[in-house]
């Protein structure tokens, strides 16, 4: 990102300077759509975020410009005055959901832009969140710890966006730390940072540039068939709080008492919250092929029981399998965005050759390829 361009703008739109924020997007290398089902994720921040130069006014105004939709936008704090497009919804539901929260704020100037691709399963969303909520934070003195930053962040998705989110993205964009992927139990907020440095390898996303219309729908779909499952168990075992306390035991016993689509949301949950902690003990041992396996039978799950792969992204996963790379999987929500690949350094340049390849002839159109580069957190730079 150029902040000097980005400073420059600033200057030109508003005649003044202002204090430069920034938050990443995140990879997740496996436990997907396990965070709303108190499970656990294992998350990284990214090289590629949002950054936004931020300026207090004295009003109840917030003024700002998007570098990547060229757009003006301005809405008050106090008022019913909800935008609805470039991004700027999502900053006037951190400042909706600070003031819920008893805080003070008043309005400020911004301009922002953003390196995160967007549709890509890399939460470019979360980052504006985290950047904006870390922002106002800070510049109001408020005191609010991270955790709550997070959880402004996800609730900014649920009453101003429609999507109702787990925690992990904005987990992530907040509490990133270079060079180490985060283990986050959904259901207690407890984490943990393990270094991630696989000597030898090479993360890489292949993204599709497809994003499927079903996306946001589909999702709150899903997380019904998860809630109702659970609601059944829970008759049974009132121990059971979230879905991924459960074991197959208890979802088999109330097979008969859900719909076969509940049963098969319910199943691959389960299933992903031992890949996840299988990870991590395969991470300690520095065993990636353990690793690679679990990251296969993610994808698998997703495709054929949580049903939420696209034929773009199964393609680009048994290219992977063909080519002989040890993990590959949907990352994101999906139907369309990004595979995550663990692919050893001396087939690297093989694998991305014939993705690309084969994909265009399959599809027409060319995969972007991103190396990934684990980052820092929401930060004042």
């Amino acid at each position: 990102m150029d902040i000097e361009n980005l400073k420059t703008i600033f200057t030109q739109c508003f005649k003044n300077e202002g204090v430069v924020y920034t938050s990443p997007g995140r990879i997740n290398l496996i436990g997907e759509h396990t965070d709303y089902n108190g499970g656990f994720v294992f998350p990284g921040a990214i090289d590629k975020g949002i950054y936004a130069i931020i300026r207090l006014n004295g009003t109840d105004t917030v003024n700002g410009y998007s570098i990547d939709y060229d757009a003006k936008w301005s809405f008050s704090i106090d008022e019913n005055d909800q935008p609805k497009k470039h991004g700027s919804q999502y900053i006037y539901g951190v400042c909706r959901e600070i003031q819920k929260r008893g805080y003070k704020i008043g309005g400020f100037d911004t301009v922002v832009a953003g390196d995160v691709p967007l549709g890509a399963g890399m939460s470019s969303s979360a980052a504006l969140e985290s950047t904006f909520a870390f922002a106002l934070n800070d510049l109001f003195n408020l005191g609010i710890d991270k955790f709550e930053l997070a959880r402004i962040g996800q609730a900014t998705e649920h009453n101003y966006c429609g999507v109702k989110c787990g925690i992990m993205d904005q987990f992530a964009s907040v509490f990133g730390k270079k060079g180490h992927l985060m283990r986050l139990n959904c259901a207690t907020m407890e984490f943990e940072y393990f270094p991630f440095n696989p000597k030898g390898y090479k993360v890489v996303l292949l993204d599709t540039r497809v994003k499927h219309e079903l996306a946001s729908s589909a999702y709150n779909k899903r997380r019904e068939s998860c809630e109702n499952a659970c609601a059944h168990i829970a008759t049974k075992h009132p121990e059971v709080k979230f879905l991924s306390d459960a074991t197959m035991d208890m979802l088999n016993e109330v097979k008969n008492e859900i719909s076969a689509e509940d049963y098969m949301r319910a199943e691959y949950v389960i299933g992903e919250k031992q890949r996840v902690l299988d990870v991590c003990e395969a991470l300690e041992k520095g065993d990636y092929e353990t690793v690679g396996e679990r990251m296969y039978g993610t994808h698998h799950g997703m495709s054929k029981l949580y049903e939420v792969s696209c034929d773009e992204l199964d393609f680009l996963n048994n290219v992977a399998k063909e080519c002989g790379v040890t993990g590959s999987r949907v990352m994101g929500g999906g139907f369309g965005g990004c595979t995550i690949n663990l692919v050893k350094e001396d087939l690297y340049d093989d694998f991305v050759a014939k993705a690309k390849y084969r994909f265009i002839k399959e599809f027409g159109h060319e995969p972007k390829v991103y190396d990934v580069v684990i980052s820092d957190g929401a930060r004042k730079l």
